[in-house]
């Protein structure tokens, strides 16, 4: 596989900074930037397709999307599972949430207007930017410090509405919007009233726009407690019939029953039932970030496959075209005939038809181009390609970490919680449990960040002030740097701080090596 030895290198085997690759996401970012993103700019994919994926798309934390339309809970849904009330919330039995709004984690209670959050370089909604100010005036990021937040983020929107006076309301293209956030979602939630299931156009149309993404979509019957079990039975399945005809899905799509809201079940009649589908729908959604970046190779590799039917679609209609004459003619009957070049196209280079993209909207946006400027067909492109879906990705897939949990002492022993919290063990600094983290966490919360990470140069001073020798302080960047990307997430800071007071206040020198009970939790599986 790496090509070392005698002989002449494998052609096919993975590039050998594979290796060096310290965690899944550098290894998309760094795949997409080398090798997938210059086939997606000579073909101009962005400008058909999805816009080109920057460091933070691909970084970004995991993402729950949540439509329904107004009063079916949505977010209440979201204050359920924060368990708090969370800047710029609006609840109310009338259609209040009028904005997109993401909920994230922040160091303090505040709100960021769209046109700013569409700017920073650490939030995934940069591509926002070409629906312009219409939409970015009714979308906004609300933060607050709340642990669940550290790991997901939160899509709530504007309840829809019935009727052609709301569609023609918006000063966005709708449809468009949840396209956009259901292709970066990981779960898509689409939440419906217990007394109210009727499904109106502009939500169908919004259904719609989920097609490709059927996988991330999951059903919530809410407010199920308002009614009795019999007629419980009933309205599950008026709601399985009514999206039936509107999904076209042959797979059933799961439907969890709840009543998400700060009171228990008010109906003892099916109070067990709802808490049980409760607890199965939170249980699914914390297992989100253990699963996001499995999602992100998902995606991933189904963008590289659209993308390279995408180029044999665009050299196929540049060498339709005739040299001198005739060439307006010329193309406007292939646009008519997209479908037979469909075919060609997919005969000829023996691609499988699901991979092509929908053809009305392909066909729309061929209009806006003149075919004889495309690019012709780089074989060199196609073969890099092919080199990421046949090698690099399964080659990337091994570097997933076994699924396993990974236990501390503490969790292995529970005679251990009082040894590991006294400092009368010449070891008690080896545990994770006993670092300073609401301490460190704050401290790292005024740090300047980018992308939630913290470079040296940004930090570089403040340690200096420590009076630590800098040898001293370049080893314990090294052993704090677990994923050796040059930078420090909250938890790398927090293990950073602990070594640095430790040698500063009980002039304890640094480890050779970091003990393996002091890694977080949430680095226990990166390859040591």
């Amino acid at each position: 596989m790496s090509g070392k030895g005698k002989g002449k290198a494998d052609p096919k085997a993975p590039d050998a900074n594979m290796k060096l690759w310290h965690s899944v996401i550098d290894g998309l970012k760094a795949l997409y930037k080398g090798k997938i993103l210059p086939l997606e700019q000579t073909y101009k994919f962005g400008e058909f397709h999805s816009p080109y994926l920057l460091d933070s798309d691909i970084e970004a934390k995991p993402m729950v999307l949540l439509l329904g339309q107004y009063s079916t809970g949505k977010t209440t849904f979201i204050r359920y599972l924060l368990e708090r009330d969370f800047p710029g919330q609006n609840i109310g039995p009338e259609p209040t949430t009028d904005r997109f709004n993401a909920v994230m984690w922040g160091p303090e209670d505040r709100i960021v207007p769209g046109n700013t959050v569409a700017v920073q370089e650490d939030k995934p909604f940069r591509g926002l930017s070409k629906f312009g100010t219409g939409f970015l005036g009714k979308f906004q990021c609300s933060q607050c410090p709340t642990p669940i937040l550290e790991k997901i983020t939160f899509i709530d929107t504007p309840g829809v509405l019935s009727g052609e006076k709301q569609r023609i309301g918006r000063s966005y293209d709708f449809p468009a919007i949840i396209e956009w956030f259901a292709e970066r979602a990981d779960m898509i939630l689409l939440l419906f009233d217990a007394h109210k299931l009727d499904i109106s156009d502009e939500f169908k149309t919004a259904i719609d726009a989920l097609k490709g993404h059927d996988d991330k979509v999951r059903v919530v019957l809410n407010k199920a407690d308002k009614v009795s079990a019999q007629q419980l039975l009933r309205v599950y399945g008026a709601l399985m019939w009514s999206l039936g005809k509107v999904m076209r899905n042959p797979e059933v799509v799961r439907v969890y029953l709840g009543s998400f809201w700060e009171n228990p079940p008010q109906n003892e009649e099916t109070s067990k039932l709802l808490e049980a589908e409760m607890n199965d729908l939170i249980t699914d959604l914390k297992a989100l970030p253990k699963n996001a970046a499995v999602r992100k190779l998902n995606e991933l590799v189904k963008r590289a496959r659209l993308a390279k039917v995408h180029a044999y679609l665009i050299a196929h209609l540049k060498n339709e075209m005739p040299a001198l004459f005739g060439k307006e003619s010329r193309q406007q009957e292939l646009i008519d005939r997209i479908s037979d070049e469909y075919v060609k196209v997919q005969r000829n280079h023996r691609l499988p038809p699901g991979d092509f993209p929908e053809i009305n909207r392909f066909r729309d946006n061929l209009k806006l181009y003149e075919f004889h400027k495309f690019p012709k067909l780089q074989p060199k492109m196609i073969d890099t390609l092919d080199e990421v879906l046949g090698v690099d990705f399964p080659a990337l897939m091994q570097q997933f970490p076994v699924d396993r949990e990974v236990l501390t002492p503490m969790e292995q022993n529970p005679f251990m919680a009082d040894v590991v919290r006294s400092t009368d063990d010449p070891n008690w600094w080896t545990y994770w449990e006993n670092v300073d983290t609401v301490k460190y966490a704050s401290l790292f919360a005024n740090m300047p960040q980018m992308a939630e990470k913290i470079s040296g140069q940004d930090v570089k001073g403040y340690f200096v002030e420590t009076g630590l020798p800098m040898g001293s302080l370049a080893h314990i960047w090294k052993l704090s740097d677990m994923d050796k990307d040059g930078k420090l997430d909250r938890d790398e800071f927090m293990v950073m701080m602990h070594l640095v007071e430790l040698q500063r206040d009980r002039s304890m020198d640094p480890p050779p090596a970091l003990p393996p009970t002091l890694v977080p939790p949430s680095k226990r599986n990166l390859p040591r």
